[in-house]
This record gives structure tokens, C-alpha cells and sequence, in this order.
């Protein structure tokens, strides 16, 4: 990737010394690169907030908010979180370069700056913007090709969303770390990709599947899971995908696991994917309340499909997912950034 590649990105310089900023912006603006301008910590977080930043080079030592209170702040937050944050700073004390790794920050500067120094971190980190952008990128191909294949059945529009919620808002009630929780949201969207691969007359057959069929449509997860598995940000989503049709008993596909050999995100996403099914409309019957979907369930549990615990940690969540869902503004895309929906 070459430094012509990089030129035009956005770079937040925040000093409270003009005289400072205005060095780093002649510096940067004579490479290629925009400047956008902080005079404190303050002003730099609602700049970072606000408007498309690629780098940001902030000064340790300003008033009231500091470089490392910004730096830590923007980590924290899944929309500015990978941004990358170079902190410039005249501090030489190891312990100060430890709160500011412990802050999240990604390079450090020393004053007064070198400018050979400046501008090869500058483009290292650019690059390293760059391909996380181009991932998301990918990602994005992938949520929208899945939502794509849904909307080809009127009867599952919004399925994916609403997986979506639901999955994500089981695994946070059940405990699971913010990652496993990112990968169910995520896995709520993508978990049917392989479907593209599935003839539309099969997916759309009204009636009972030959058994030839049935084989061919019980492929889509390994499908999926192929498509998937390039992006190393889906390794926790894999499972998932591969796995979310597996029956406790061993009867489901594609690899017949049986009981706690079945991940237990996997679990998560079937017990919410029955649910969404027995809940929503079907050209052979009209959906089920709640009660009739969780009935219909625990029958099943009888038959040794699904977990029960998980079905019963569903009933503690489904008033705030639903309420959730029917709100007017609820949106729900947030899937590449990790934001919370």
C-alpha cells in the first residue's frame, strides 16, 4: 500500500498550544493530508464524534480533559474506537508510556517531533486504518448479500434483525463476554448466508422436500461457514453458522452433534431462530402468540431437540427485546463497529 494511497486522510491534531498545532498541520498538509484542528481535550472527543477522523495525534498534557482521558474515551467508544491515537507528549517516564498503553493508545511522539519520525508513523498507522476499513468493507458485502436473501421471501423479512436482538440480548443475560455477544449479533444476520447457494425454487417450495432436496438445503450451513471463514474478525461466528441446526439429540445437521458438543452460541441462536419462526407468519399456518410459540418449544424440548434452560432464559428476556423492536427508531445495523443496539 503506497503513501499515494494515504494521502487526503484526515488527521485530528488537539494541542492547547497553537503554535503546535499550527507546526504538525503545516507538516501533515504538505504530505497530502487534511488537518482538522483541537485546541482541547474537550473539543477533540466531539471532533472524533462528529466528523470522519482517520488518525488523531493528541497532546498529553492538556488542560481539564488530557490526551490519555481522550485517548481512553475514544477507545472506549465502538464508533471511534479504531481510530488509531498517537500520543505526543514531552513525558519520558516509563510510567506515563504504561497509562497511556493501558489507555489504549496506539503510538506514542516524543517533543519536540521529529518530522522523519512523524510522518513514518503517520503512514504506518494510515495503513493499518486502511485495512481495517477494507475489512469492514467486506463485512458489510456479506450482512448486505444476507439480507438480500432474505428479502426474497416475504415471509422472513426482518428475520435477521430481529435474530439479530434476540441472540445478542441471550447473551448478555446469560454472561457471555462482549465478544460472544458482537458474534451473536453478527451470527443473527449471517447465520443463513449459505443459502445463495440453494436454488430459490427449493428455498421456496411450499410443500414437503424429496429427500434430495432436503440434503441440498442441509448444506447451506457448511456453505455459509466457507463464504465466512476468510474474515478472521468471524472466527467466533463460524460455530454459528455451522452449527445453529444441531438438535440436542443428535438429529440435526450438518454434523449430528449431540448435547454441550453443540456450542452453546450455536444453542443461543436456534432456541431464537424457532422462536422468530413459530412467531411469525407461514404460507401453511398463521403465527403463534407467545405463549402457543413457548408451548410448542418445551414440546419439543420433550422430544430432546433444545435446551430448556436456554428456552427459560428466553422467557426473561422477551419483554425487553420485543419492546425493543417495536419501537419506531430502533435500529439495529450497528454490527461492524460493536456498537450496542
Amino acid at each position: 500500500m503506497t503513501h499515494k494511497n494515504l494521502v487526503g486522510a484526515t488527521i485530528l491534531i488537539a494541542d492547547d498550544e497553537e503554535a503546535n498545532r499550527e507546526i504538525l498541520s503545516e507538516l501533515l498538509q504538505y504530505e497530502g493530508y487534511r488537518t482538522i484542528e483541537a485546541a482541547d481535550g474537550l473539543e477533540a472527543l466531539q471532533l472524533l464524534q462528529s466528523q470522519h477522523v482517520d488518525l488523531a495525534l493528541l497532546d498529553v498534557m492538556m488542560p481539564g480533559c488530557t490526551g490519555f482521558s481522550v485517548c481512553r474515551q475514544a477507545k472506549a467508544d465502538p464508533a471511534t474506537r479504531l481510530i488509531p491515537v498517537v500520543l505526543v507528549t514531552g513525558l519520558n517516564k516509563s510510567e506515563d508510556r504504561i497509562k497511556g498503553i493501558d489507555g489504549g493508545a496506539d503510538d506514542f511522539l516524543s517533543k519536540p517531533v521529529d518530522r522523519a519520525e512523524l510522518m513514518a508513523r503517520v503512514r504506518s498507522l494510515l495503513r493499518l486504518k486502511q485495512f481495517t476499513d477494507e475489512l469492514e468493507s467486506a463485512e458489510t458485502v456479506l450482512f448486505s448479500l444476507a439480507i438480500s436473501i432474505e428479502a426474497k421471501d416475504p415471509y422472513t423479512v426482518g428475520h435477521c434483525d430481529r435474530l439479530s436482538v434476540y441472540a445478542e440480548a441471550m447473551g448478555k443475560h446469560v454472561g457471555l463476554t462482549q465478544e460472544f455477544q458482537i458474534a451473536l449479533r453478527r451470527g443473527g444476520i449471517v447465520h443463513d448466508l449459505g443459502k445463495v447457494a440453494i436454488p430459490e425454487h427449493i428455498l421456496r417450495k411450499p410443500g414437503k422436500l424429496t429427500p434430495e432436496e432436503r440434503k441440498l438445503m442441509e448444506e447451506h450451513p457448511v456453505i455459509g461457514e466457507r463464504i465466512c471463514a476468510p474474515l478472521k474478525s468471524f472466527r467466533n461466528v463460524l460455530p454459528i453458522i455451522r452449527h445453529h441446526h444441531e438438535k440436542l439429540d443428535g438429529s440435526g445437521y450438518p454434523d449430528g452433534l449431540k448435547g454441550n458438543a453443540i456450542p452453546l452460541t450455536a444453542r443461543i441462536l436456534s432456541t431464537v431462530d424457532i422462536y422468530d419462526a413459530l412467531t411469525t407468519d407461514r404460507p401453511y399456518r398463521k403465527a403463534f402468540t407467545r405463549e402457543q410459540a413457548l408451548v410448542a418449544m418445551y414440546e419439543e424440548v420433550q422430544r430432546g431437540w433444545w435446551d430448556p434452560d436456554l428456552i427459560r432464559e428466553l422467557e426473561v428476556v422477551l419483554d425487553g427485546v420485543e419492546a425493543d423492536l417495536m419501537r419506531p427508531d430502533a435500529g439495529h445495523g450497528t454490527l461492524l463497529t460493536g456498537k450496542p443496539s
